[in-house]
């Protein structure tokens, strides 16, 4: 599984809606809060180019924001680019 980063701050409902997307898919994640250091503020700007949070990476791969990460997990992609086994959906054959 590739690692996952996401850069954070303490009062940003959205960061909380994207950590609790990844924890319910049980992947773990390295959180970086740029209110707490400068530090990392300069380098999401860097990575990133945006200014907002939360901002998520899986591996080198930005996804973006809150919106862009559940846009992939509803539209399926996210699984795959977690490196998560696919879920078959039951059918029912009658």
């Amino acid at each position: 599984m590739p690692k996952v980063v996401v850069y954070t701050t303490r009062v940003c409902p959205f960061c909380v809606y994207a950590k609790s997307l990844l924890e319910r898919k049980g992947v773990a994640y390295q959180e970086l809060n740029i209110e707490e250091d400068r530090g990392l503020m300069r380098e999401m700007l860097e990575r990133s180019k945006r200014r907002t949070v939360p901002q998520i990476f899986i591996g080198d791969y930005h996804v973006g924001g809150y919106d862009d990460l559940a846009e992939l997990d509803a539209a399926g992609e996210l699984d795959r680019l977690l490196g998560l086994p696919a879920v078959e959906e039951d059918r029912d054959i009658t």
